[in-house]
């Protein structure tokens, strides 16, 4: 991956596969854009749109959409 793409993370702060997540992200040095959505409403109808899920993660890379911690896809995605 030559040219960071955007990545956002809606997640909770108490949900264990968003943690994991982000860790994984800070890991190989991903940035991204955290959102939490038990706080931002009008951000957790976005990701319900975008996603058609309800539960998090939801993680957005460019315009891929990945439910929950899959990280073979996250890599994938990224070009990892």
């Amino acid at each position: 991956m030559t040219k960071q793409t955007s990545v956002v993370v809606y997640s909770t702060p108490i949900c264990p596969w968003c943690i994991k997540a982000k860790n994984f992200l800070k890991e190989h040095k991903i940035k991204f854009e955290e959102i939490d959505v038990s706080e931002d409403h009008k951000a957790a109808e976005e990701m319900v749109k975008k996603s058609g899920q309800r539960s998090v993660p939801v993680i957005e890379i460019g315009d891929k959409i990945i439910i929950g911690f899959d990280e073979e896809e996250i890599r994938d995605a990224l070009g990892l």
